[in-house]
């Protein structure tokens, strides 16, 4: 790391998250009494704290644990576990597969050919990967004692071309309350979109501060909606606000990952008052925050 990083590293996080959440927001972060649901992800950092969530935010660890809750049937297959990237043996791979670091977000290299498949690039990135911290950047603790590792999974793709959506539940409390629709994630002529819905699959008036919603497709509920509903409120229980993201194919659901902080608590609402009417869904545990 850069000196810079360093001296970043010593910062508090209470003063570190308000430093953020102001360069972010544009706003001063509210600890002492948290209403908006962007503060109170800030809050849940400091004061809830509890250790599965290190196991839940492990991209390995996680499916052991969602297959004892809801059965293995939902969890990708893992191919493999490495320390480093040289000690993968692509001839044992499929030709396609899809590679990723246990520890962070964001490290995803996928394989849809092995023949053409650049793996000095996917190693450089992949190993970069490993030698960072993920929870210094935005605080989010979980991730602080996460063992670094590679993992391997099948590729998931739909037997009949349909998109893989990509279906991310917010719980509030055990509770899903809203979904976050991912789509076009893999095209090359189309944009990335969000949309947001309640659990009626009811478009929202909720614009994502960086892609675009879908303009010119409809989008169908998903056959497993109801399904999916069942299995996040299953894995969400006990748990303050967690994100639980789900795939659709060939007729199956498959578990994604789970996510405490979405965006980090740092991606501004439009409309605004949104940020307080998820707020108000979250009820947050008793602590004695400062």
């Amino acid at each position: 790391m850069s000196i810079k990083h360093e001296f970043l590293k010593l910062i508090p996080d209470s003063i570190y998250l308000r430093i953020v959440y102001k360069k972010m927001m544009g706003k001063t972060l509210n600890l002492r009494n948290p209403e908006k649901f962007s503060e109170k992800l800030q809050w849940l950092k400091l004061h809830n704290r509890n250790p599965l969530y290190t196991t839940l935010v492990d991209k390995y660890a996680v499916k052991s644990w969602v297959a004892e809750k809801i059965g293995d049937s939902y969890v990708i297959p893992t191919l493999g576990v490495w320390n480093k990237f040289e000690d993968i043996d692509f001839e044992k791979l499929p030709n396609k597969f899809v590679l990723k670091c246990t520890h962070d977000s964001g490290s995803l290299v996928v394989c849809n050919d092995k023949s053409s498949f650049n793996r000095e690039l996917a190693g450089k990135k992949l190993n970069d990967c490993l030698k960072r911290n993920f929870y210094y950047q935005w605080r989010e603790w979980p991730y602080k004692n996460v063992l670094p590792r590679i993992i391997a999974e099948s590729y998931v793709e739909d037997q009949n071309g349909a998109e893989l959506r990509d279906y991310k539940f917010y719980t509030f409390n055990g509770e899903p309350k809203y979904l976050m629709l991912a789509s076009n994630r893999q095209s090359q002529d189309k944009p990335f979109f969000i949309d947001y819905f309640d659990m009626d699959f009811n478009l929202l008036p909720l614009k994502d501060s960086y892609h675009p919603n879908n303009g010119y497709e409809v989008l169908h509920k998903p056959k497993n909606f109801d399904k999916m509903k069942e299995l996040a409120r299953i894995l969400a229980k006990g748990i303050p606000h967690v994100r639980i993201d789900f795939y659709e194919a060939n007729g199956k659901v498959l578990f994604g990952e789970m996510t405490f902080f979405d965006n980090s608590g740092f991606l501004p609402f439009k409309p605004e008052k949104y940020d307080k009417i998820w707020g108000e869904c979250l009820k947050l545990p008793s602590s004695g925050a400062k």
